[in-house]
């Protein structure tokens, strides 16, 4: 039996992300996943503790770190080409799931089960909208930095992110977007105070 799985995933960092895009920095997998996690536990905190609602931010953020894990097999296919038509994205799913079907087969039996909820982001669980807002977000904000940085080529991926935003019906995104946003355009002497002009 192959044990592969976590050896695997340590290949996270490996499997470079916008790939079509020249990029003031590379972001890789790992990168993108960690990110992921923390806006998604962010947003299961915001739901239990400023909404009242049921939520496990823990959950979330793992649910979060595995959201992607099938790329390792199949790499980043471009959201240009991953949502060109139905037929594409219905095909890209199903190589998905054979890839999650293929990382489950290198864990011991006993574990197989505990995982195979983890892949793919939970999809159809409550935390399931939480994650995918996560992972957007977080693309929004790799959008932002590039700009930033001067790099007009997101300016397009920005603005249709900035759009899903905006129409996002969760209200913990509002309330994310609303208050912590702003702060990822200051500068780290602005965050931290530094900055006495």
């Amino acid at each position: 039996m192959n044990n592969g799985f976590f050896a695997l995933l340590a290949r996270m960092r490996n499997i470079r992300r916008w790939g079509l895009m020249r990029n003031s920095f590379d972001e890789n997998l790992q990168e993108h996943s960690h990110m992921t996690a923390v806006l998604a536990h962010a947003l299961a905190m915001i739901r239990r503790e400023v909404f009242g609602e049921p939520a496990d931010p823990d959950r979330a953020a793992v649910l979060a770190l595995f959201h992607d894990a099938s790329e390792i097999i199949t790499g980043d296919l471009p959201t240009p080409v991953k949502y060109l038509n139905r037929d594409i994205t219905g095909a890209y799913k199903a190589v998905e799931r054979q890839a999650e079907a293929r990382l489950l087969e290198m864990l011991p039996p006993e574990l197989r089960s505990g995982y195979a909820p983890l892949l793919g982001g939970g999809a159809g669980e409550d935390l399931g909208p939480l994650v995918k807002a996560a992972d957007k977000l977080s693309a929004y904000l790799k959008c932002q930095e590039e700009l930033q940085m001067g790099n007009t080529e997101f300016r397009s991926a920005e603005r249709q992110l900035r759009a899903w935003l905006q129409d996002c019906p969760l209200r913990e995104v509002r309330y994310f977007t609303e208050r912590f946003l702003p702060s990822f355009g200051l500068t780290l002497d602005e965050l931290t105070g530094e900055d006495k002009e």
